[in-house]
């Protein structure tokens, strides 16, 4: 950067400044998200709502049988069919793609249903057509925060992902979909609600023993892991053994709601303050996929604004001052630019936002773009970090889904030097060798996953524990 003039390095090193979290802010970091997940399974509760999910198992790699999963993700919904076989922790699997309509996502709450019931009626009549067919359980992926008294069961906490629709926050979800898919005469049984996370977590643990807990990095953010019931106050009235497990869908993309630890800088203050819920999802807002792209548009807006630099002076910007112009996928081809001159940003923002970067102003936005990737990947090891402190894992492997960490350049590398840093591991010998505890990509959790955890709440109705069933009748 030797030649990028002396007012914009001063702006750079403003923003180093304002977007690096240091080892000594993660610990205090994932301190405080030690105490939170602990309020979270407390009977007060917290920011963080520790939601059980009533998946009480990880698979054995035994489970048999043909399932269906649900996945209502925020862009597509996935119908699955997934036969597990005889084969140990073998699968096969087919599966259909429908895109979730813009309008839908603001709509009416039965136009959804009735939608999410059309796609299972397709998907059963082109696979199975003219078979006369036993009732297929299915696992519903319901990747939004929802309470669940049962596995069968979700009443739905806040909609997340752009979804904002009348009626649904606050009720049970099941039934709504139940009663679309019977007005069809579709030969389904909604055997178990699960959240994306979750089956992240059994589905990886289903090919991968050392897998402990599961992680999703992309839209939105969460994690999973599986806590024991004596260690959950919260469910203490429902005197289960204290022993047994239960998986805990963490919803942690509220953690610091309050904003007690997270670094905000100013840019995070305006994504929160516009957001459609202000106040909420703190710790998403930071580090979630839909909001990166955001936080770049936002800094290089105001640098063209307010700042004495004046970067893109006498070019017209109006399509970078529209919001959420810029997604997560702009800033990875900005971090993957391979050239010195940085000639594909310059081509990037001159196709995308009719705007011609000069050189310092590419370096300028290849560098932010690194702090607000980094930012991310270090704030999330945060969450990994706080669970692994405690339950005390010294070693395990984290199953990780989403685009953000399968897409984004560097993610997973730049989060195991945070772990490094937060756990205090001595530095590799080798730099071969594996990482105590190590982020790898994760199993298809809100298909596969889905599947197993229907699988294994059957296996637990046939074994005659009925802890967490809802409607017994739908497990004959």
């Amino acid at each position: 950067m030797a030649d990028v003039p002396k007012d914009l390095l001063q702006e750079i090193k403003r923003l180093e400044e304002l977007f690096t979290v240091d080892k000594a802010k993660l610990k205090a970091i994932t301190k405080h998200f030690i105490s939170e997940l602990d309020k979270g399974l407390s009977v007060e509760g917290g920011s963080i709502p520790m939601n059980p999910t009533w998946c009480m198992a990880f698979p054995t790699g035994e489970e048999q049988g043909t399932f269906l999963a649900l996945d209502m993700g925020g862009t597509n919904l996935r119908v699955c069919e997934i036969i597990l076989t005889d084969q140990k922790s073998e699968f096969d699997i087919i599966q259909s793609k429908y895109r979730m309509p813009e309008e839908l996502k603001t709509g009416e709450s039965d136009e959804l249903w009735e939608y999410i019931a059309d796609c299972l009626q397709q998907f059963i009549e082109s696979h199975h057509a003219g078979e006369k067919t036993a009732n297929f359980h299915l696992g519903f992926t319901f990747s939004y925060p929802a309470t669940q008294d049962f596995i069968d069961h979700g009443v739905l906490q806040r909609w997340t992902k752009g979804f904002d629709i009348d009626g649904v926050e606050g009720k049970n979800v099941v039934p709504m979909l139940e009663a679309a898919i019977a007005k069809r005469g579709v030969p389904i049984k909604l055997t178990a609600l699960i959240n994306d996370t979750t089956g992240t977590l059994i589905a990886s643990a289903y090919t991968d023993t050392k897998m402990k807990i599961g992680c999703i990095f992309g839209t939105g953010c969460n994690a999973a892991y599986m806590e024991n019931c004596g260690s959950i106050p919260k469910l203490a009235h429902m005197n289960l053994p204290p022993d047994t497990p239960m998986a805990i869908n963490c919803e942690w993309g509220a953690f610091d709601n309050e904003h007690k630890v997270l670094p905000r800088t100013p840019y995070d203050i305006i994504i929160d303050k516009d957001s459609p819920r202000p106040g909420q999802q703190a710790f998403e807002k930071m580090i979630a996929g839909l909001y990166l792209g955001e936080l770049l548009r936002l800094v290089l807006v105001d640098l063209h604004d307010n700042k004495e630099v004046h970067i893109f002076e006498g070019q017209n910007i109006d399509k970078l001052r529209k919001a959420y112009t810029l997604d997560s996928s702009f800033l990875s081809l900005i971090e993957e630019d391979p050239f010195e001159n940085l000639s594909e940003t310059a081509d990037l923002f001159q196709n995308k936002l009719s705007i011609a970067p000069n050189k310092s102003e590419l370096e300028l936005i290849r560098r932010l773009a690194e702090l607000i990737g980094t930012r991310a990947a270090r704030l999330s090891a945060c969450g990994v970090a706080a669970i692994a402190k405690k339950k005390d894992y010294k070693t395990c492997h984290v199953g990780a889904d989403g685009s953000v960490f399968n897409k984004y350049p560097h993610f997973k590398q730049r989060g195991a030097v945070a772990l490094r840093e937060i756990l205090d591991w001595p530095d590799k010998k080798n730099p071969k060798d594996e990482d105590p505890i190590e982020i790898l990509a994760a199993e298809d959790g809100s298909g596969v996953g889905a599947a197993l955890i229907a699988a294994l709440t059957l296996k637990r109705v046939k074994e005659g524990n009925m802890a967490g069933i809802g409607h017994p009748e739908n497990y004959k």
